[in-house]
This record gives C-alpha cells, sequence and structure tokens, in this order.
C-alpha cells in the first residue's frame, strides 16, 4: 500500500518524480526515496563512462526528501516510492528504493513477498548482505545474482534477469528497476498490485495510481498481472513472462490537474465534501430517462439480458464501499423486489459463498484496486456468478476484470477519508435500482418520482452545505468528547456506521455505529451525561422508532446531536443540537444526512489538530491483503 512513480525522459526526472509522490502520499507516507542513473564519478583527467546509481532517501513525508533533493543534478531515469510499512518498522535503510550489494539495480515495490524469508536466507548463503528488514530487498538481490552470479563468470542481461527473478516471488507486487548495465531501459512487471504507464512526447511516465500521472500525460495503459514492460525513452513494449508481445489499448486520460489542487480549501477532504453537488450530478449526467423513470447504464448493456433473469444480488465491498452497499440492499429489495446480501470482501472467499449463474456479485471500489474485493471477484467468476463493478477509476483492474460495471465519475479522491466517492457510489446505486426495478415490478409512477428526486439532490446537498459554519461550531463543542455514540435505522443505519467510522479515520476517538433499535440490548449501557449520541432521524417510515429510542437516552442524561428534517420543530426541541437537511425520498435521506456527519468529522478532527488528509496508520487504496 504504497506509491511508485518512475519517468524516462529528455528533462531532469525529479522534478516530476517529487510532484507524483506529492500525488500519491496518500498511498503511504512513513517515508519516501527516489534513485536514478547518473554517469560515474571524474578519474583523473576523463570522466567514467560508467553508469551508476545514486539514492537518496528520507523518513517522514515527501516534503523532508524534496529538501534533501534541493540542488542535485538528477537524470532523465529515475523511480521514487512513498511508504507505507509492511515489513520493518518506518526508517531510512526501509525505504525504498532498494540496491543491490555490488549497486547495479534499484527497485521499488509495493505489495508483499510471501516467500521472501527463504529467498533470503538463500542468498545470504551466497554472500548477500541485506541493510533493510523489507521483504522488497531481496528483489535487488535476486536480479544482482541473476545478472552476476556470485562465484561464477556468466552474465545475463537486465531483462533476461528480471524475467527469472519475478518467476521466484510469490505475492503481490508491482515492481519498477532501473540497472546501470542497460541505461537504455526500465522495467516495470505487475501481480496483483496496480501499475500504469503514461505516455508522453518523447517521454514515458510509469506509477501505481493514475492521479501522479494527472497533468502529465493524457494516454494511459494499464499492465495486467503477469505482464511485464519494457520503457524507454520513445515508447514502450509489453510481454508475458514468455516473452510473447501484447497489444495494449490507450485510455485518454479525463482528469485534469485542478481536481488534484486544493483549489483555496484548507484540506483535500474539505473540497471533497463541497464537491459533492457536482460530483453526484456527474454521476447522474446522461443516465436519468425522467420520463420514463429509468436509468440508462451503457455499462451494462452487454448483460443486459442475463440481469434480467438474476434472482439474488450479493454486494462485496470494504470500508467506505461497504456502507454505501448496505444502503444499496436496501434500495435493491425495496425497489427491484430482488434478494440482496452485502458481504465484507475481506471475508467473502473464506466462507464459502454459495454462487451461481443466477446470482449477480456486485464489486463496489473507490479505486477499483482494492486487493480483498479483486479477490472476492475473482472467486465469484469462478463459480459461475455475473460479476458487476462500480468503481471511480477507468481502466482500474477490477473495471477491467468484472463482467460489466458502472463508472462513479467521481474525479480523484485525494484525501484518505472518503466522502465523494461515498455519495457518487450511491448515486449508482440509485440509478441500478431504477434499472433493475423498472425491469420487475416498479411501476412508472414511482420511477418517475425517484428519477425526478435524483435531479433534485445536488440542489439539496448544497443547503446542507450551507450549515457547515453551523457544524464548526457544534464539532468544537463536542471535540473534547472521550467517545461517540452514532444511531441510525433502515437506509440511515449504514450511515450511522460511515459516521463513526469518518470520526474514527481522521479524528482518531473511538466511535460505535449502532442501529437504533440495538441500542437498549447493549450499548445503553455507555449513556451517561458525558455522552453524545449522533442520531440520524429524518421525518421516514422509522421516525416515531427512532425518536423511543431517543427519549430513552435523554432519560438516561445523554446528549443528542440529531440530524433531522427541515421543519422538525418536535424534534428540535427535545435534541441537545439539531443539524436539519431537506426533506426527500426515504431512500435518498442519506445522501443528505451523510454530509453533516462528514463535516462533523471533519471539524472534530481540526479543532484536535490531526492530519486530516493523511491521517496515521492508513492508507488510500488498500492493494495487499
Amino acid at each position: 500500500m504504497c506509491g511508485i512513480v518512475g519517468y524516462f525522459g529528455k528533462r531532469p526526472a525529479k522534478d516530476f518524480l517529487i510532484e507524483g509522490l506529492k500525488r500519491l502520499e496518500y498511498r503511504g507516507y512513513d517515508s519516501a526515496g527516489v534513485a536514478f542513473l547518473e554517469k560515474g564519478a571524474q578519474r583523473g583527467s576523463k570522466a567514467s563512462k560508467r553508469w551508476k546509481i545514486k539514492a537518496i532517501k528520507a523518513l517522514g513525508k515527501v516534503a523532508a526528501l524534496q529538501m534533501k533533493m534541493e540542488g542535485v543534478f538528477v537524470s532523465g531515469i529515475g523511480i521514487a516510492h512513498t511508504r507505507w510499512a509492511t515489513h520493518g518498522k518506518p526508517s531510512e535503510r526501509n525505504a525504498h528504493p532498494h540496491i543491490d550489494c555490488k549497486g547495479l539495480v534499484a527497485v521499488v515495490h509495493n505489495g508483499i513477498i510471501e516467500n521472501h524469508r527463504e529467498l533470503k536466507e538463500v542468498l545470504e548463503k551466497r554472500g548477500h548482505k541485506f541493510r533493510s528488514e523489507t521483504d522488497t530487498e531481496v528483489i535487488a538481490h535476486l536480479l544482482e545474482e541473476e545478472m552476476s552470479p556470485s562465484g561464477e563468470k556468466r552474465k545475463v542481461g537486465f531483462e533476461e534477469a528480471f524475467v527469472k527473478t519475478l518467476k521466484q516471488l510469490r505475492g503481490a507486487y508491482g515492481i519498477v528497476a532501473i540497472a546501470t548495465e542497460d541505461p537504455e531501459i526500465m522495467l516495470a512487471a505487475r501481480f496483483s498490485s496496480p501499475l500504469v504507464l503514461g505516455i508522453g512526447s518523447g517521454e514515458m511516465f510509469i506509477a501505481s495510481d493514475v492521479s501522479a500521472l494527472v497533468g502529465d500525460v493524457k494516454r494511459v495503459v494499464y499492465l495486467d498481472d503477469d505482464e511485464i514492460a519494457v520503457i524507454r525513452r520513445d515508447g514502450y513494449v509489453v510481454k508475458t513472462l514468455s516473452s510473447r508481445k501484447r497489444e495494449k489499448e490507450e485510455l485518454t486520460l479525463e482528469w485534469d490537474k485542478t481536481v488534484a489542487e486544493h483549489s483555496g480549501y484548507a484540506h483535500f477532504m474539505l473540497k471533497e465534501i463541497f464537491d459533492q453537488p457536482k460530483s453526484f450530478a456527474d454521476a447522474l449526467r446522461g443516465r436519468l430517462i425522467l420520463e420514463e423513470g429509468m436509468a440508462q447504464l451503457g455499462g451494462l448493456s452487454a448483460v443486459e439480458k442475463r440481469l434480467r433473469s438474476i434472482n439474488r444480488i450479493v454486494i462485496v465491498s470494504c470500508g467506505t464501499s461497504y456502507h454505501s452497499g448496505l444502503v444499496g440492499e436496501y434500495m435493491f429489495e425495496e425497489y427491484a423486489g430482488i434478494p440482496t446480501e452485502v458481504e465484507m470482501a475481506s471475508e467473502f472467499r473464506y466462507r464459502k459463498p454459495l454462487l451461481d449463474r443466477k446470482t449477480a456479485v456486485i464489486a463496489i471500489s473507490q479505486s477499483g484496486e482494492t486487493a480483498d474485493t479483486l479477490a472476492a471477484i475473482r472467486e465469484a467468476k469462478e463459480k459461475g456468478a455475473l460479476v458487476l463493478g462500480i468503481v471511480n477509476v477507468v481502466g482500474s483492474t477490477i473495471a477491467r476484470e468484472t463482467d460489466a460495471g458502472v463508472y462513479c465519475h467521481a474525479g480523484p479522491e485525494i484525501s484518505v477519508a472518503s466522502t465523494k466517492a461515498f455519495t457518487s457510489q450511491l448515486a449508482i446505486l440509485s440509478l441500478l435500482t431504477l434499472y433493475l426495478g423498472r425491469q420487475r415490478g416498479l411501476s412508472l409512477v414511482m420511477g418517475k418520482r425517484i428519477a425526478k428526486e435524483l435531479e433534485q439532490i445536488p440542489k439539496y446537498m448544497e443547503r446542507v452545505l450551507a450549515q457547515a459554519k453551523d457544524i464548526k461550531k457544534l464539532a468544537k463543542k463536542y471535540a473534547k468528547q472521550a467517545h461517540y455514540l452514532y444511531l441510525g435505522r433502515k437506509y440511515n443505519f449504514p450511515n450511522a456506521l460511515e459516521g463513526a467510522l469518518k470520526i474514527k479515520e481522521i479524528a482518531y476517538a473511538p466511535a460505535q455505529g449502532y442501529p437504533t433499535g440495538e441500542m437498549k440490548h447493549g450499548p445503553i449501557a455507555l449513556i451517561d451525561s458525558s455522552v453524545v449520541t449522533v442520531m440520524i432521524m429524518p421525518k421516514d417510515s422509522v421516525y416515531e422508532k427512532n425518536v423511543s429510542g431517543m427519549e430513552e437516552i435523554l432519560a438516561r442524561g445523554g446528549k443528542i446531536l440529531a440530524i433531522a428534517t427541515e421543519g422538525d420543530t418536535a424534534l428540535a426541541k427535545k435534541a441537545t443540537d439539531v443539524i436539519f437537511i431537506p426533506k426527500t425520498l426515504e431512500m435518498l435521506s442519506p445522501l443528505l444526512a451523510v454530509i453533516p456527519l462528514q463535516l462533523f468529522a471533519y471539524y472534530v478532527a481540526v479543532e484536535r489538530g490531526y492530519d486530516i488528509d493523511k491521517p496515521r496508520n492508513l492508507a488510500k487504496s488498500v492493494t495487499v491483503e
């Protein structure tokens, strides 16, 4: 769960490497480093023609690395990495890139090499000296061993050694390497860890996440598992491990550089919260047929016939995407009449799920690279299920490996804590509900009502966002709470989970999300005058049940911060504090109720003085199991 960037071109690599790492800093920020090729030092009166590797590393964030690189000349071929530790504590010696004993190669790597211990033992017996605690360093020494074996005269080229090295690795990897013996190429390979090539004019780029390439390239190529890219300054060739060439589709990168800038906001998270009216509208654009109460989803046209015959849906996802899936479960069952289950992707394939051709498995992932979700869809395909994807990143692995799918079109989400991706996923799930519902028993009248209300949601979101200053005051009031309890029912139970997750992620506050009806089966023991309970209580079919739960809390001296429907004066008189949201359809209320929860968590974290966009121990795209 780290960030990789690489550059091969005419200009100094440093500028892109540092900027690329900054764009990927949400992927890992324990340490960072660069390695580049340079001509050897002066020897007598003549300069050595031999290339050598120069590496610079720094503990902490990319800014520390940038300071160490001031005034350093960097050639036009280099690789860089920002780390989220899996093997070995954060330190300069554990930072990537890693270099072999002889200084022949430099390697950056995402993923986990599962057999690194046994490989290391063999290499140490052959005289290799390891400097770090990482699993990655074994790759550099394997390359050295293949290129220049200990105690032997034979040598093989960089590319051949690279292939031989890959065949010895078990686990997940995205690897980029450079070598002094062949400065005309850069090599990359992937297996279960993403890599994308960026195609410039007389220059090539590579990264583990397309957001690193925004503003520098317009054409990209995604590597698939067991593929190797041989990268030169003026182009690339993609091959299999058996050296067969692969023709790759070049995709157009639609994001521009402004989406990766703060645009006047203090943090990316705040910007992305305020982006939601636009990102939601973008998710709907061209997909709603108002007069027919229908959704038009071009990404599903190839499987439309099979979708009509499904009798069960299983949603697989992780984290915030799991919570959006829980809302989708209510939608599909109530309006499309399809039995639906939501599974945590990390557990899905370990419980031998019962799937068949009549089951549709929907994978939800912002990045489209989540390792657990990817493993779940492969399990589902193996068992014959129809597999669909809801992802944000065009060309991502999940987008390519599912049978069909729908893109969210939310634009890059930089902050680790997900906000606009959640509401964009709910937009797609709402559209999918219309799409499936109108194939089944959903009436034209109800379909039109949902479609028209969906169109109004961006305006309603603006009204909620207009209360940001008031929410900031409430956050200041409650910022010192020892713990938080979030409650909701039916469609807004998942929002209770999401609100609790947000405040845990960025404010490091212990928080629990519960269905309101479950409170009296345990969590009510926590209630006293020191506890604030955030209750999501719009005027809906379970409103009275929520009010009963609120009364139980108030009777025990607890404080209530309520999310309520505009005009609910009776609730406002009972709750300690209240935030109002516009009235909408019950199934769409989570889209509005989640925004105060996001803002509240954000402002609590600001009040507590934490790093909002890069919370400790977390990474944005979880590409290891």
